[in-house]
């Protein structure tokens, strides 16, 4: 099957999910709470029917919905920061699902939600979707614990969840810590830039989608204004 290009990115709190089907993946992105707009991503594999969600962020009355009687293998969790984990409690009750968390994050986002996290995970470890294979990339800076998910499709182009690690326009918030925005600023030029194509298209915490490519040219004003 051939990507359908019916796909934006541009969803609202309120509003209908989008959906992008892939070769061997789907993702549904839909937006919830209108005073955070946080995103929020269904990946289901094809094959399996497998269900992975990104970011249990809040309004578990619109996500349950969208997993269905599928049920979900997992939650990702893609930093500790409150406004990405408010439906988790509420997800993982009615799933069952494991929960993933970056390492350095683990211990705030069960402190935070009460769910203990079932596993923690680090630079280069695997997350499936049934047959898909999803890569962790772990970019410290916006928080220590900050993951995001590389899906390499085997009939196209990288796909890469960046949680609030990178959006367009520039990288995340660190608050007006220096060292952090250094900190990420290099994780995210070496470990995204350095190693994915122009045409990966990346999926952030909040907002609309972009490309790398329509980034890189960015990158050294970045830096240079220093947040």
């Amino acid at each position: 099957m051939l990507e359908t290009m019916t796909y934006t990115g541009d969803v609202r709190p309120g509003g209908e999910p989008d959906v992008r089907e892939l070769s061997c993946l789907s993702i549904t992105k839909v937006a919830v709470d209108p005073e955070m707009s946080n995103n929020c991503y269904l990946l289901r594999c094809l094959e399996t029917g497998e269900q992975v969600l990104v970011d249990a962020a809040a309004e578990a009355e619109t996500l349950l919905p969208l997993v269905g009687d599928a049920g979900l293998a997992a939650v990702v969790t893609t930093h500790q920061h409150w406004d990405h984990h408010r439906a988790l409690a509420a997800v993982v009750g009615a799933t069952g699902a494991a929960v993933l968390v970056g390492t350095p994050d683990a211990d705030a986002v069960t402190e935070q939600t009460g769910v203990e996290v079932t596993r923690r995970v680090e630079h280069g470890d695997t997350v499936q979707v049934g047959r898909c294979s999803l890569t962790v990339l772990a970019l410290a800076g916006h928080t220590p614990g900050s993951v995001a998910l590389r899906y390499d499709d085997p009939d196209g182009h990288p796909h890469l969840f960046t949680g609030d690690s990178l959006f367009p326009g520039g990288v995340g918030s660190t608050f007006g810590d220096d060292a952090a925005f250094r900190q990420l600023v290099d994780e995210v030029e070496t470990k995204v830039f350095a190693t994915l194509p122009d045409e990966t298209w990346f999926y952030p915490g909040h907002g609309g989608d972009s490309t790398l490519g329509v980034e890189r040219p960015q990158l050294p004003q970045w830096r240079e204004r220093g947040w």
